[in-house]
């Protein structure tokens, strides 16, 4: 993989990570006050669940 495909990838998350809070802010304000009340283990889970969707993508796609 190069260096350049990897930079390519990390500014679209950043575009897609950055479209929430600049369109609305005050309900990613409210999302993100809600993700953070919830329990630790709920956290891991969707930590967990995201890992492995991203990992299934990048074989699917690579």
């Amino acid at each position: 993989m190069s260096w350049q495909l990897l930079l390519i990838a990390l500014g679209l998350v950043l575009i897609l990570e950055g479209v929430g809070p600049l369109l609305f802010p005050n309900r990613w304000r409210r999302y993100l006050l809600e993700v953070a009340s919830q329990p630790t283990a709920i956290m891991q889970r969707l930590g967990g669940v995201l890992v492995v969707a991203g990992i299934v993508i990048l074989i699917i796609f690579s």
